[in-house]
């Protein structure tokens, strides 16, 4: 058999993109060999490494030199700056690629569906995340810090990222990557409170345990757990009790006795609350909640509410969704075309989990695969867009990188588009 070089287009370079890029490339033999079109709406890879995990937690964006090697083993470009459905279909990639994989993810946050969700001051942690680390989209979202309590409806890590930005001493944000104009809309803030909000008991919130292990250790912020809440939740949790669940409410425990600290900020957790109303003239002064499991209800006043249920897949044209997910078996979504990582299995797990999930999607691209088809080239099609290659993309970490040196921060990130494109040289 003589060499096969098959054309595969991945949409969306966040971290399910390039696990299944790396998947094609160790893959390769003698006989097979990849070549891999990235293709991505906004001028920067990295997806969630680059606009979604917390700038407090700079470990996790190491995984962007993995990205990085993947992007420089050859036989792989990056095509950003190009967003499918507007500037390239996804009847086009079919016909002209050999397998197209949907690795676009998830960018909308969930609604609660309770009255009051849409009024000013009440916004989704797929806003305010994106607006703290500087996602061009969200250039331009405004969010009102001048009230005193914030309240953030949610269980999981995202939920607990939202409220520590939101409690944290603001200064403690300048050595990061936060974008500029969140640093300075925190600083201004009056937010002195922020509670967290979860809907079940502490043994079924999705935080993890490093997360919770790392509060106590908020230089300037208290933070509250009611003691009576955790030890409920361990006897509920009963003998039979999962590693993850056990180690989470032993985490908990610690904070809930933790000596009570006197600073300014607090960051406190609420239980066993179930949202029914978001309630203010012309915008966001009390939620109300209804005690979990009974008819009791009580409300807190704020003047800002963050949602972080969950995320759904936004759609693109000429893809089949259904539950905020592209609709697939196993992966595999109609002829030729597959699909990776949040967009394939919904919003669950950390980055790495994308990493077995891609492999095993691509494994099922290769059995499938025919003869090559040999159609052409993208760029073709893309003659008259300012495409963004990773030639380009290193001059935009560079500058971006080398901003963040003279102000000690790891980058200042650039938000607008046409700054990126600048960077570039576009």
């Amino acid at each position: 058999m003589h060499m096969q070089n098959y054309k595969v287009a991945i949409v969306g370079a966040g971290p399910a993109g390039y696990f299944a890029a790396q998947a094609l490339q160790n893959l390769q033999s003698d006989d097979l060999q990849f070549s891999i079109d990235m293709i991505e709406r906004l001028p920067t890879p990295w997806g969630l490494v680059r606009s979604g995990v917390a700038p407090d937690h700079p470990k996790i964006k190491t995984v962007a030199k993995v990205f990085e090697k993947i992007a420089t083993a050859g036989n792989f470009r990056l095509f950003g700056n190009v967003e499918l459905g507007t500037d390239i279909s996804i009847e086009q990639l079919k016909e002209m690629y050999d397998a197209v994989v949907i690795a676009t993810g998830s960018a909308v946050g969930k609604k609660l569906g309770i009255p009051g969700e849409d009024l000013p001051g009440s916004i989704s942690a797929a806003e305010f995340v994106p607006w703290y680390n500087a996602h061009p989209d969200f250039a331009d979202f405004k969010i009102d810090l001048k009230c005193e309590t914030a309240v953030v409806i949610g269980a999981g890590n995202v939920a607990m990222d939202v409220a520590r930005m939101l409690a944290l001493e603001p200064s403690e944000l300048d050595p990061t990557d936060t974008a500029d104009h969140a640093i300075a809309a925190l600083k201004e803030s009056a937010i002195r409170e922020v509670v967290i909000s979860a809907r079940r008991g502490p043994e079924h919130a999705a935080f993890t345990s490093p997360e919770l292990r790392e509060l106590p250790k908020l230089e300037h912020t208290n933070v509250l757990m009611a003691k009576s809440d955790i030890e409920a939740a361990i006897t509920r949790a009963g003998d039979e009790i999962e590693k993850d669940t056990k180690s989470n409410l032993d985490a908990m425990l610690l904070i809930s006795e933790k000596e009570a600290t006197n600073h300014d900020r607090t960051m406190k957790f609420q239980f066993l609350a179930t949202p029914i109303e978001v309630k203010g003239a012309g915008k966001v002064e009390e939620v109300v909640f209804r005690k979990t499991g009974s008819d009791e209800t009580f409300s807190i006043k704020c003047g800002l509410v963050i949602t972080a249920i969950g995320y759904e897949a936004a759609s693109i044209p000429g893809i089949p969704y259904e539950r905020g997910k592209v609709v697939n078996n196993e992966g595999r979504v109609s002829e030729n075309l597959y699909v990776v990582g949040w967009a394939k299995r919904g919003p669950s797990g950390v980055i790495g989990t994308n990493k077995s999930d891609a492999a095993a999607v691509i494994e099922l691209l290769v059995s499938d695969l025919h003869a090559p088809k040999n159609a052409g080239d993208i760029s073709e099609l893309l003659s008259h867009q300012l495409v963004v290659t990773q030639e380009h993309w290193q001059k935009i970490n560079e500058a971006e990188v080398s901003a963040g040196e003279a102000k000690g921060k790891p980058r200042v990130k650039s938000v607008e588009r046409v700054e990126l494109l600048k960077h570039a040289g576009l």
